[in-house]
Formats: C-alpha cells, sequence, structure tokens
C-alpha cells in the first residue's frame, strides 16, 4: 500500500507540527481580506486541520462521494480506512473536517462541519451539506489530522419551481467486479452531467470462476465486517472513485447487495427469517455506510432500511426510486428445493390480485405522488425491467418470477393508474437484467388495443455478463412492446432530459468489459413529450 507522507515532526509550538503551523499562519495572513464568517472560518479550518491523528497511510484511499440532492443541501461521504500501520487509531473516536467551497480552486470557503466518526460505524462520515444555494455546483474535501481527502464536485438540485432547460443523467447498474472493469465509470466521469443514476447491484456477493477477470477478497458475505471488506474493495477501483468524485450520485438497490434473489425475508436457501434478517441488516450497515445516502438502518429495526425516494429538478421534472426488494412478496411458485426466481408456465399464483413488487404501502406512496405530480417528466427509477419478457412455448407463456413477470398484477395496478389518471410523460428507468432494453408500457404487455402508458428505458450492466443471444431472440419474437435488446454488451445509458423530450443513448463497449475499453453507440432512441412511447431517433 502506498505510503502517506507525514507532516515534519519538527513541532514549533506544542501540539502543531511544522506544516500545521504554516497553515496557521497563512490563514491568519489572509483574514483581513476575508468576510467576517470566513475569517472565523479559516482559523477554525486552519485549527481543526492541526488536530488529530498524524496518519502513516492515507486514511481517504477509499475516496469521497456526493449524493442524493436537495435545492439547498448534499450528501457528502468517505469513509476513513484505517490500515495496521495507524493500528492505535481504530480503537478511538476520530474527528473528521468536511469543507465546502464555490470554486474548483478550493479559495472561497462556503461551510464546512466536524464530524466525530468510529469504529462503530466503520469510520464512515456522512455530512448533509445544508445552507447551499439551489442549482450549482460545489467542490469538496475531508481533512483528519495531517491527511486531506482527493476534491469531489457536487451539485444542488434546482429550485423546485424554477425552470431548467436539460437534466443530464447516466443511468448504470449491475457492476460486477470480478467479470469485467469498471471503464464505463471512466467515461462517465468524464461527461458533463447533472447526476449519475445507479439502480442496483452495486457490489455482488457471488462468484462466478467461468468468467473471472479479477477476484473478490474473501469469500461470500454475511457478516458485517465481511460486507465491509466486499464494498471497500469497490470502493479501490480507481474508476469508481473518479466518477464518485465528479458526480453527485442518486441510488437505489436490488438483490445483490444482500444476496441473489432475496424476497423481503427470504433467500434462495429458505434460512430461517430471523437469522437471514440478521445477514439483511448487516448488508444494509455496510451498504449505508459506504454509499451518500441521506438514512440509514432503522435504529430499532436494524433489518429495515428506507431507500424509496422522491425528488424534484426544478419544474422538468419529478424523479422516484423505488425499492423492489425489501417490501415484496415472495417469489410465486417456489421450486421447494431451491427459492428465489425461476422461469415458470402456468402458475396460477400470478394472478393473485394481492401479490405486490413494491408492497402495499410503498405502491399507494408512490401512485399519489406520480398521479398529484405537476413537473413535465415523471422519472421512476427501480432496479429492473418493467416490460415483459416472457416467451411463448407449447405449453403456455413462460414468465420469471422474480421479475415484474412474477408480479403481473402489480404491474397492472402501477400502469392502469397512469393510464386512467391520464398522466402524461412517464418514463421507467431500470437495469438488472444486463442488457438495453426499449420498450413500450402498456397494461395489459404487448397487446396492440391497449394503450401505450409509458415509455420504458433499461441499461445494461457496467460489467455482469448478458444472456445468450439464443435466447434474446425468442424474447424479442415474443415480446413486440420490447423495441430494442441487446445483451451482448456493457455499458451505460445517457440520458438528456428537455421539456420537449427525452433522448437516450446506448453507450457500450464489447464483453467483457475490458480497463482500456472504447466506448460506442449502440443506439439512440427519443420520447417526445406528450406522447407515450418511444421513437428511434
Amino acid at each position: 500500500m502506498k505510503k502517506f507522507e507525514n507532516p515534519a515532526t519538527n513541532d514549533l509550538r506544542p501540539g502543531l507540527s511544522r506544516r500545521a503551523w504554516h497553515r496557521m499562519a497563512l490563514a491568519v495572513a489572509m483574514v483581513p481580506w476575508l468576510s467576517p464568517a470566513a475569517q472565523a472560518q479559516a482559523l477554525t479550518r486552519a485549527a481543526g486541520a492541526a488536530e488529530g491523528p498524524r496518519w502513516q497511510v492515507d486514511p481517504f484511499s477509499l475516496g469521497v462521494a456526493s449524493g442524493h440532492p436537495q435545492p439547498g443541501s448534499v450528501v457528502l461521504w468517505t469513509r476513513l480506512r484505517i490500515t495496521d500501520a495507524d493500528a492505535a487509531i481504530k480503537a478511538q473516536p476520530v474527528v473528521v473536517v468536511c469543507e465546502v467551497f464555490a470554486d474548483a480552486a478550493l479559495r472561497q470557503p462556503v461551510r464546512q462541519w466536524r464530524v466525530q466518526t468510529d469504529a462503530a460505524r466503520a469510520h464512515s462520515v456522512h455530512v448533509v451539506a445544508n445552507g447551499l444555494q439551489p442549482g450549482r455546483p460545489y467542490w469538496y474535501r475531508f481533512v483528519c489530522g495531517s491527511a486531506s481527502s482527493p476534491v469531489g464536485r457536487a451539485r444542488t438540485s434546482p429550485g423546485t419551481d424554477d425552470p431548467v432547460d436539460r437534466l443530464r443523467i447516466a443511468l448504470a447498474s449491475c457492476q460486477h467486479y470480478e467479470q469485467g472493469h469498471f471503464a464505463a465509470h471512466r467515461e462517465m466521469a468524464s461527461r458533463e452531467l447533472d447526476l449519475v443514476l445507479f439502480v442496483g447491484d452495486y457490489i455482488y456477493e457471488s462468484s462466478n470462476p467461468q468468467y473471472m477477470l479479477r477476484k473478490h477478497l474473501g469469500g461470500v458475505p454475511k457478516l458485517l465486517d465481511e460486507y465491509r471488506d466486499r464494498h471497500a474493495q469497490y470502493k479501490t477501483d480507481a474508476d469508481l472513485q473518479a466518477c464518485h468524485a465528479a458526480h453527485t450520485w442518486v441510488m437505489t438497490w436490488d438483490d445483490h447487495e444482500v444476496v441473489n434473489d432475496y424476497a423481503n425475508d427470504l433467500d434462495r436457501t429458505y434460512t430461517d427469517p430471523q437469522v437471514f434478517l440478521r445477514r439483511r441488516a448487516a448488508a444494509y450497515q455496510a451498504y449505508f455506510e459506504h454509499m451518500p445516502v441521506r438514512l440509514g438502518p432503522d435504529p430499532v429495526n436494524t433489518s429495515q432500511m428506507r431507500i424509496h425516494d422522491r425528488m424534484a429538478w426544478g419544474r422538468l421534472a419529478d424523479l422516484w426510486t423505488l425499492d423492489c426488494r425489501q417490501y415484496r412478496d415472495h417469489q410465486a411458485c417456489l421450486d421447494p428445493m431451491r427459492g428465489g426466481g425461476r422461469v415458470v408456465v402456468g402458475c396460477d399464483a400470478l394472478a393473485e390480485p394481492s401479490r405486490s413488487m413494491l408492497g402495499m404501502a410503498q405502491e399507494q406512496w408512490f401512485s399519489e405522488g406520480l398521479t398529484g405530480s405537476t413537473k413535465r417528466w415523471k422519472l421512476v427509477a427501480q432496479s429492473t425491467q418493467m416490460s415483459s419478457s416472457g416467451v411463448n412455448t407449447p405449453l403456455g407463456r413462460s414468465a420469471f418470477t422474480d421479475g415484474w413477470d412474477g408480479y403481473p398484477q402489480a404491474r397492472a395496478r402501477l400502469l392502469g393508474t397512469v393510464a386512467q389518471a391520464g398522466v402524461q410523460n412517464v418514463v421507467l428507468l431500470g437495469g438488472d437484467v444486463h442488457m438495453n432494453v426499449a420498450a413500450q408500457l402498456r397494461v395489459q404487455p404487448n397487446d396492440e388495443r391497449s394503450p401505450v402508458a409509458a415509455s420504458e428505458l433499461v441499461t445494461t450492466s457496467v460489467t455482469s455478463r448478458g444472456l445468450s443471444e439464443k435466447l434474446l431472440a425468442q424474447i424479442r419474437d415474443s415480446n413486440p412492446d420490447i423495441l430494442h435488446a441487446r445483451s451482448d454488451e456493457r455499458g451505460y445509458t445517457l440520458l438528456e432530459v428537455r421539456p420537449e423530450g427525452i433522448r437516450a443513448e446506448f453507450r457500450t463497449t464489447p464483453n467483457p468489459a475490458q480497463a482500456d475499453g472504447v466506448f460506442k453507440t449502440q443506439a439512440q432512441w427519443a420520447i417526445r413529450s406528450g406522447v407515450a412511447g418511444l421513437q428511434k431517433a
């Protein structure tokens, strides 16, 4: 591991190194040219930097991140990674100073926060940086003793009633560390974006030796420290760090942040629910400790954590993030030998009207928000593909029970709400299936007599391997609502949202994603305001 340069130990006064003394002197020298508020902040920042541990190894090796913006605030994140060289620091609370600036040169300080963290939260830091101006960029860093973090760039959302001409989003999901390199994040980091929208499978708990390009450390995580280690390994990736530092993220999760195909309190091996919920609590805590999200696990019931949310981008758009895992009903027609999703034909339970992918409480919250929205665009981020992907067979139509085909009545309720209320400009944004999809959404899938109610764009995976072309051809043939589907390439989706329409660009590189992968445009699709459905751009 790279050694972190220590300040000189030749103290000019007790408790201050030569470098710290110079910082203080510089702050004092600048005071006459600063406003009163900035004067106090400069002195406090210099004093705060002088305090704290003197690090042998850089504690900010996991980078920085910002997320979940509001008009006057944004979440700023880091985590101190403490190595054996600084082991004495692990057992005690540590103070971290978070600094926010109005300029990239860090010459215009805005605000600072002093945050105490400790081992109970893996020395993670979440700062809700409030008191900021809406709709503008800020630059931030963290300081702890002799160490300073990389500088990140964050953005607040516009005021809820502000006119906005454009929203640029990079939509991404499914980044199996072992199955490829995070070159998509390298390209996203270089783009002019307002948000990165990540819709699930940020980490993978599982391995597949057949497709391994690089290796997870440790085995399958089940305990808190094991999930922490898996998140930390992902966060060491330079391209992922760069994308977090460059852009503000909005996030939801899918299953691999805990375990493949889990549904509410049930996993694939039918583990006792109380035992599984302890594992889920560990996974949720580790997720919170490593993500720029606002809310952590419920302090009373730690196996619960709210991730679904709604945010506005001026008058232009409302953006929902939905939770398709925590509250859902168990998959229908379960195999008694193995739980989780499977392909079924003739499963009568699929028709039960009470079954829900989101849980009834979240369904109601979302439906009420959707029908009450006054924004031009209603963008719905959720973790998987909503359009039907079943295959017609001699025995009937197949359904994959872990996806929306496994919850057809819930899908019909949501799209029926859109159709009956006449809600316009609804766009579903998904991931999970490791392929690019552009599709029409009808209350009755693939039935031309059922009007198109909404549009769907699903992004391919950052790295995770896709379906075979043979199976995908069958899916395309059986689902005329799917206008585009390709699973052979990796990447992300670039969205430009304007009042008059949305343009989507599938940016891809060949499978498996290489560290030096070159990206091209696989296809472009457009959605016009007031017209449900997609057109080729």
